[in-house]
């Protein structure tokens, strides 16, 4: 007698060869996470009076030298486990920066081709540092035609768009297994305040905010989410109106930061707080942070510090103590000829001076 069972519609394709591929990527995704210390929370001192502590989480200490290194990883990971690679899989992404530097960095480890699609206005600098890593680079005119032209190679080629700009929010973990908010606040425990008044971080992809919002909230912290935007960046805008489809014209001069549009990965619910950022601004916080810390950091990293002055100023008016955390995002050496170059920031049109007096008002040492 024939089971009724055999007479189901029934397509198995299960592939041992492909799953056994997968487990093994994401063993040495794994593998890569274990060997990997943790990045650093650096106190940056303040008058001890005040009873305001600083801290950066030095995000530049990652293999590939910035907080990217955590997203690219997080990327991978997302991709593996949803399917949606596999051995010789193309590998596409938007971006001209750090976010390709660290995903042809995953992609090499995996065995798997990268090519990273960027604006043909992108620094030599750049583009050296992602073939430095085994990825390639697929020019277009402008930043507006990255993503359309990520999904088309991708589409052509059977590959993947990782698409930074809608997974990032996605792809980590916020409850916890060590993402960067549960690598902050154990990073505190110690310390004299160690639930922080305020996270103050920039907005590329959102995903950082989004995961620092969600974490905060799961474990019913009061800490606020403050987001700081610059120019040419619709995010402010958009969070402002509520908007999630605003755009803006131009691109973002802060590399790193600052997108034309609003990005699916940018959780504006999360974010209590915005910022908005001249870039001159940006550039000078970058060199007063690198004269009190002695190394380089990045523009971006200086976008975040006028929001911190500005929360500093405020607690001290309203005679509020507590803890506030920013990132470091990457080094400043990666700027040598851009923000760290006087004769290239003459041709902007910036004026740093009296933003550097500020800071050096509201942020003395001690």
């Amino acid at each position: 007698m024939q089971s009724a069972l055999s007479g189901l519609n029934d397509v198995n394709r299960f592939d041992p060869s492909e799953r056994s591929w997968v487990t093994e990527r994401i063993r040495r995704l794994e593998a890569d996470a274990r060997r990997s210390a943790d990045t650093h929370l650096w106190r940056l001192e303040l008058p001890e009076s005040w009873g305001i502590d600083l801290y950066l989480k030095d995000e530049s200490t990652h293999p590939t030298g910035s907080l990217k290194h955590r997203l690219a990883r997080s990327l991978f990971m997302y991709a593996l486990v949803n399917g949606w690679l596999g051995p010789d899989t193309l590998v596409v992404e938007a971006s001209s920066g750090s976010t390709a530097v660290s995903e042809a960095h995953f992609a090499r480890m995996l065995d798997l081709p990268f090519v990273a699609v960027m604006p043909a206005s992108t620094s030599e600098a750049k583009i050296a540092l992602i073939e430095a890593q085994g990825g390639r680079c697929h020019f277009v005119s402008s930043a507006e035609e990255m993503c359309a032209e990520s999904r088309r190679l991708a589409a052509q080629s059977g590959g993947n768009f990782l698409n930074q700009f809608t997974y990032a929010e996605r792809a980590t973990d916020w409850r916890g297994n060590n993402n960067i908010a549960e690598s902050i606040l154990t990073q505190l425990t110690e310390e004299g305040h160690p639930v922080p008044s305020w996270i103050v971080v920039g907005a590329g992809t959102g995903g950082t905010s989004a995961t620092l919002g969600r974490h905060l909230r799961y474990h019913r912290l009061p800490t606020r989410m403050c987001v700081v935007d610059v120019e040419n960046s619709a995010f402010f805008d958009g969070w402002v109106t509520g908007d999630p489809d605003h755009t803006c014209c131009g691109s973002s001069r802060i590399e790193g930061i600052g997108r034309p549009r609003v990005e699916a990965s940018f959780v504006g619910q999360t974010v209590d707080r915005m910022i908005q950022v001249p870039d001159e601004a940006s550039v000078a916080g970058a060199r007063f942070l690198t004269r009190r810390l002695g190394r380089r950091v990045g523009a971006s990293t200086g976008t975040n510090i006028i929001g911190v002055a500005k929360i500093v100023e405020e607690m001290r008016a309203a005679g509020e103590t507590g803890s506030i955390v920013t990132l470091l995002c990457d080094s400043g050496d990666r700027y040598t000829h851009t923000y760290f170059d006087d004769a290239w920031v003459a041709e902007q049109g910036w004026a740093l001076e009296s933003w550097t007096q500020e800071l050096e008002r509201v942020l003395p040492g001690r």
